[in-house]
């Protein structure tokens, strides 16, 4: 008596110009691999020139206080300080490989007429992003002054490495992420999920919105913080109106 084989199903064939889930997840491994190397390659270059950019760094304290040191009490913490700078200044350097492996895994599934939005999404997101942590950077004197200033007299400031340069790099990021507000109201829009005439209706609440927004992620809640990036995201909802008036034409 024999016994049947059961039969061997035949794979679905993949449509052309479609990937399958093995090929996505061997995709995604590839540009983080690549993202990873570019970060580490930025990272150790870092490293080498670490005092100068720890010089620059620390100017804003340097500037609300007069003192061109900070103060350790751990014997591991300056060892840890020059990690954290080379590795954050290894990411600032990689930031252009980074957004452009974030295009190419997310350009297989769109077409011809959206991949030519390739190299404007890579240099719009690092521009707006540089020009954010800049802000945030010539900021950081006066809301040092303030933060310093409303403990009152009776204290001396003595900042050490790790709180004061996790503050600067929280309010970099933080207003380089925020720039990018008018990138994702104009992505939007092109996708049809939005339209300028919905973001003119709603300019009131938006208003509201970003302020109470910008008031949660800044790190520091100074007011001088506060101005200096609700101010350009109210314009940058402006200008992503207009500029989507343009492209619905």
């Amino acid at each position: 008596m024999s016994i049947a084989r059961p039969r061997r199903q035949a794979a679905v064939p993949v449509p052309a110009g479609e990937m399958s889930l093995i090929d996505h997840l061997s995709e995604l491994r590839k540009r983080l691999v690549i993202c990873a190397i570019a970060v580490t390659v930025g990272a150790v270059g870092a490293f080498f020139v670490y005092d100068p950019i720890l010089e620059f760094l620390i100017a804003p304290y340097t500037k609300v206080t007069g003192k061109t040191t900070l103060f350790i009490t751990d014997p591991l913490e300056g060892f840890a300080t020059r990690l954290k700078v080379s590795g954050y200044t290894g990411f600032a350097m990689a930031l252009p490989v980074l957004l452009w492996q974030l295009w190419r895994f997310v350009t297989p599934a769109l077409d011809r007429k959206e991949k030519r939005y390739a190299i404007p999404f890579v240099v719009g997101s690092m521009v707006l992003f540089i020009m954010g942590a800049t802000i945030a950077f010539y900021t950081l004197p006066q809301a040092l002054g303030f933060l310093v200033g409303i403990g009152g007299d009776n204290l001396e400031t003595l900042f050490g490495p790790s709180k004061y340069l996790g503050l600067v790099t929280l309010m970099m990021i933080a207003f380089g992420l925020a720039f990018e507000f008018p990138l994702l109201l104009i992505f939007l829009q092109l996708v049809g999920i939005l339209q300028s005439k919905q973001l003119s209706k709603f300019r009131r609440y938006a208003i509201v919105f970003i302020f109470v927004f910008v008031a949660v992620i800044t790190p520091s809640g100074d007011p001088y913080s506060l101005l200096a990036l609700s101010l350009p995201m109210w314009f940058f909802y402006e200008a992503s109106i207009l500029i989507g008036r343009f492209l619905g034409k």
